[in-house]
């Protein structure tokens, strides 16, 4: 239990890092600011087509490794 709760609190602290939030270019913000409302929503809707498949993978990887770590342990 007490792993588990300090792994929680790891990404915790990794998500609200301050760099984690720095990551756009001054490039992509004005040119997506000064696009339309529409091209803005498709810029969205791409982001997270982009961002889908990764996320879908990695929760899987982490799913497996959870199970095996389950598994072994009992």
């Amino acid at each position: 239990m007490r792993s588990k709760f300090a792994l929680l609190v790891f990404f915790i602290a990794l998500s609200s890092a301050r760099g984690a939030y720095a990551q756009g270019c001054a490039l992509c913000y004005t040119t997506a600011s000064a696009a339309g409302a529409a091209a803005q929503r498709s810029l969205d809707w791409g982001i997270l087509a982009l961002l889908a498949p990764a996320l879908t993978l990695f929760l899987c990887v982490m799913f497996m490794l959870y199970r095996r770590a389950v598994s072994s342990s009992v």
